[in-house]
């Protein structure tokens, strides 16, 4: 039985750990951490969890709780875990960030597009980017997991087959993307308010949004080469999903068929990643709730570009989904274990 921890436990991404984690048959969460809801009971934040957890959380001291857990999961701000995180700590519990803290390996990139210093860049070198279907055996003997965001799991995934065989130019890369409204987090801030989301569309962070760095760098190493992306994120009126409609050059002519037998070199065996059947566009209400990548594609022959969709749940495959799936491979359990459910609809 794996005995996890959870810092974070209380935001969106933490409270999606909890109930993935709950229905996992060889994990138990030891305790839930939440500095804004210390000595409250986890099932008075979130009322969903009536009679199904009754643990208060508790303070985020990592060093005390570490050694009471296998793994830690920590859906925190970004700096948290960077400001804390030593070798005693790894030393005795296997840590799966969700934030971008050990993400992007260049630190100066890391504090140039996050504008915060980084506090222990003696970690960034070993952190695995758990990536699953990309880093599969890498994370398996990892001590530390740098869980992708969810923009950029879209982004990377809905691209990387095209990418890594060389058939588009990735610097043509325009990445146009789409998030529900959970994907900014719990806090109360006023954009994120009804009367501010709803009926309305909008793009944010323009030509500077953080996610860019680490797609550009993941498929770079794809690319084998420094890539640079145009990258754009939209905030719409709904509360899960990520939908990113991606147009690049292709580099020689090619036809459905031969597109489509890269993806299926690529994914035909991953259980979370569906490349859909030919015309059929990606949908975020086909895969809410699950742990699944929903990709295709679309040849424009008048352009010489092609049209690259993806669409996932952020809270599960962008976030905890994706955490438990790199728990999974740390610990030698089935890849789908606690993640093997169906898409909720409506």
């Amino acid at each position: 039985m794996i005995r996890a921890g959870i810092i974070g436990a209380t935001g969106y991404a933490g409270g999606e750990l909890v109930r993935l984690l709950l229905g996992h048959s060889d994990t138990e969460i030891r305790w839930f951490g939440s500095k804004s809801y210390i000595d409250q009971k986890y099932a008075q934040v979130y009322r969903n969890m009536f009679e199904l957890v009754e643990d208060i959380c508790l303070d985020d001291n990592l060093t005390e709780l570490a050694s009471q857990v296998d793994v830690i999961f920590t859906a925190t701000p970004q700096g948290y875990l960077a400001s804390i995180l030593t070798e005693e700590i790894l030393n005795q519990v296997k840590i799966i960030d969700l934030s971008a803290d050990y993400r992007i390996k260049d630190v100066s990139i890391y504090e140039a597009w996050y504008q915060i210093e980084h506090k222990s860049p003696q970690f960034l070198k070993e952190a695995v980017y758990g990536l699953c279907e990309v880093n599969r055996e890498t994370i398996r003997s990892a001590r530390l997991v740098a869980n992708p965001g969810c923009y950029t799991t879209c982004s990377i995934l809905t691209a990387y087959p095209l990418v890594k065989e060389g058939l588009i130019d990735p610097n043509s890369l325009i990445i146009d993307a789409k998030s529900g409204v959970s994907g900014a987090g719990r806090g109360a801030k006023v954009p994120n308010l009804f009367c501010e989301v709803n009926e309305n569309i909008k793009a944010y962070g323009v030509a500077s949004h953080r996610h860019t760095p680490e797609i550009e760098e993941q498929l770079g190493y794809a690319a084998g080469r420094p890539v640079t992306v145009s990258f754009t994120p939209h905030l719409i009126p709904m509360n899960r999903g990520i939908l990113a409609t991606e147009y690049a050059t292709l580099v020689k002519p090619v036809s459905y068929s031969q597109v489509k037998a890269i993806y299926d070199q690529y994914y035909a065996d991953e259980k979370f990643i569906r490349v859909l059947d030919e015309g059929v566009c990606p949908e975020t209400r086909w895969v809410e709730g699950s742990n699944f990548v929903d990709i295709n594609f679309k040849i424009d022959e008048r352009t010489g570009r092609i049209v690259l969709m993806g669409a996932l749940d952020n809270l599960v495959k962008g976030a905890a989904g994706q955490a438990v799936q790199n728990m999974n491979l740390l610990f030698g359990k089935p890849e789908t274990e606690g993640l093997a459910f169906a898409p909720i609809f409506p």
